[in-house]
């Protein structure tokens, strides 16, 4: 199946061309065009036609390392990133995601958890609809202040310190706003994918830690310190914040 030039593609980059044909045809077979590379130059070069959604990359590529080639990408663009690996080692899972990834996983893996994580991770990548100015006066609006960040809860919208707009993913938005109204209690993973799957059932329990380092990277000043989202080890986050007033 060819994908048509204005479609938004995923892009494979693996060196195992029996992978990248069998990860093309699953992919295509439901309904997401592909295109795949061999090399890092081949995925620049698909890159900059700017029609790629998402990049899936191997991250043992016999000439190159994918982790490096994963970090250039995000330097310069936020296209969501699914990295494979056969390799199960624990490092670089955690390097991954930490550093430049959206998701991860293990080869051989089942095809049909391939399928489920990317329609998962370009959903919640999505940026999520504004909503319609309502006709009628609108009541008063909800609104949480931390750390100088200013929630709206009836636009979903966030303001900086600066007063602009951050720009968040409908799923980061309904993660902040999960642990927001739940602030200063300890939520586990499962208590979150509870709040997070009637918004999206494709949501996994490692996407939770993902879109953790995800929001930590837009509002916290050192997000390897986080002042806001917490992480309580062995028990899950918890949002702190010393000023929210709902």
């Amino acid at each position: 199946m060819t994908a048509p030039a204005t479609a938004s593609r995923v892009l494979i980059v693996d060196d195992d061309p029996a992978l990248c044909e069998m990860l093309s045809d699953l992919l295509e077979s439901n309904g997401m065009p592909t295109v795949a590379v061999g090399d890092g130059a081949a995925m620049q070069r698909a890159l900059a036609e700017g029609d790629c959604a998402l990049l899936l990359l191997d991250l043992r590529l016999k000439r190159e390392d994918g982790l490096t080639l994963a970090r250039a990408v995000r330097e310069s663009s936020d296209i969501p990133i699914i990295i494979m690996s056969g390799k199960g080692d624990e490092t670089d899972r955690i390097l991954g995601l930490e550093l430049v990834a959206d998701d991860y996983l293990t080869k051989p893996f089942n095809p049909r958890e391939l399928v489920a994580r990317v329609r998962a991770v370009l959903r919640r990548t999505r940026p999520h609809a504004p909503r319609l100015d309502r006709p009628a006066p609108a009541p008063a609006q909800k609104v949480v202040n931390f750390g100088g960040f200013v929630l709206n809860l009836d636009a979903r919208v966030l303001l900086g310190p600066d007063g602009q707009q951050c720009k968040l993913t409908a799923n980061e938005y309904n993660l902040l706003e999960t642990l927001v109204r739940n602030a200063n209690r300890v939520l586990s993973r499962d208590q979150l994918l509870e709040h997070m799957r009637p918004h999206d059932s494709d949501v996994f329990d490692r996407a939770i830690d993902v879109l953790v380092l995800r929001l930590r990277r837009k509002i916290e000043s050192n997000p390897a310190s986080p002042r806001f989202i917490r992480t309580e080890r062995g028990m899950g986050y918890i949002f702190s914040a010393s000023d929210e007033q709902p």
